[in-house]
């Protein structure tokens, strides 16, 4: 059964009260003048960047991150009035539509600073940010580099250089020494260069204190409700709610099979329910046997695969009355949170979120619903 005003038979429940709440939250850690900007790669986590965006502009953000050039295009549509950086930096010869729409590369290379640099002499001064590897080992001018671009600062030519940055590498573990060997380097680095905001923080780092803070931190997870440091409470609100309809309720004799593969034999008659979610949806097919979740407010397991679009539970111990087809199942919400989701599947909150399937219907609400 799908609901008859919007044919939804799951859904992801976005609060975006909640994350204005988060962000406002991040800035409480703050000292004056530093500016918290708002990650909004991955389609915002897997939420919907555009809607995110805007929300987070109504709490007074005027800065946001970015993965790739197409999600920087899609971004200035709904915020043409903000400031947006894309990490992974221009491709070759795609500078020029970087600054058609006022997008800010993050400039990982010296062959990057080169070709910026060479747009910004024949157009005028474009903004960019600097990024500078201080241990992570991914993007960033390494060290080498760096020497490079320190002895020969002239190579920044025209840029409007707007942010130098670094990433933490351990940020979520507050005793780990590469924490201070990055601040220690970024710190360094920074004193080599001309001078621009600067950035190190993530939504962890946030929370190691103002001397990683600079001028400008950049939280990502913990705006969606992400745990900044996951062996102690979380001090940011849940953000989401993953929901699949009841399609069908059946009884299965003993012996009977269920799912693919008949994977699974049942040893006495077990009363099946079938809801509407898969692994196209992002519900993970090694769920299968394993998870629990949500009828009526009551914890039951799934049985059997977990199929493309479809899920079965075992619902023996519930009451038909629990049992409505068309009712709501909770994969996450008030009794279960991503992380976990995250654990029992074998993974991080990251992963689940980022990869939500867009098949699943967003739904945006301010406050509980």
């Amino acid at each position: 059964m799908t609901d008859p005003a919007t044919g939804t038979t799951a859904r992801l429940v976005v609060d975006l009260s909640a994350i204005a709440a988060n962000y406002r939250r991040l800035g409480a850690e703050l000292g004056a003048g530093v500016v918290c900007a708002g990650v909004l790669k991955a389609n915002g986590y897997g939420l919907g960047a555009n809607r995110i965006g805007r929300a987070l502009w109504d709490e007074g953000c005027r800065v946001f991150f970015v993965a790739h050039f197409e999600e920087g295009q899609t971004l200035r549509e709904a915020l043409p009035g903000a400031e947006i950086f894309v990490l992974n930096g221009a491709a070759p010869k795609d500078e020029a539509e970087f600054a058609t729409h006022r997008l800010a590369p993050t400039l990982n290379s010296l062959a990057e600073v080169t070709a910026w640099a060479r747009l910004c002499a024949r157009l005028g001064p474009h903004p960019a940010a600097l990024h500078i590897d201080t241990g992570m080992s991914r993007l960033g001018l390494p060290p080498e580099e760096l020497d490079i671009l320190a002895a020969e600062p002239a190579r920044l030519g025209a840029i409007d250089l707007r942010l130098v940055m670094s990433h933490l590498a351990c940020g979520e573990e507050r005793g780990h020494p590469m924490n201070a060997r990055q601040l220690a380097a970024f710190e360094e680095a920074r004193a080599r260069l001309p001078a621009a905001r600067a950035s190190l923080a993530n939504s962890s780092g946030i929370f190691l204190g103002p001397r990683y803070h600079f001028g400008l931190v950049r939280p990502g997870l913990a705006l969606y409700g992400g745990n900044p440091f996951p062996d102690q409470p979380n001090p940011m609100r849940a953000t989401v709610r993953i929901e699949a309809r009841l399609l069908q309720v059946r009884n299965v004799d003993q012996g009977g099979t269920v799912g693919y593969g008949a994977a699974r034999i049942l040893e006495r008659r077990t009363k099946i329910a079938t809801i509407a979610i898969g692994y196209a949806d992002g519900y993970r097919r090694n769920l299968g046997d394993r998870d629990r979740v949500l009828v009526a407010g009551q914890s039951v397991p799934v049985i059997g695969r977990v199929s493309m679009d479809l899920v079965t539970l075992d619902v023996t111990g519930l009451a038909d009355g629990a049992l409505v087809p068309g009712s709501w199942v909770e994969i996450v919400g008030p009794n279960r949170t991503v992380e976990d989701l995250a654990a029992q599947s074998g993974t991080i909150d990251y992963e689940i979120l980022t990869t939500l399937g867009a098949r699943l219907q967003r739904h945006y609400v301010t406050g509980a619903a």
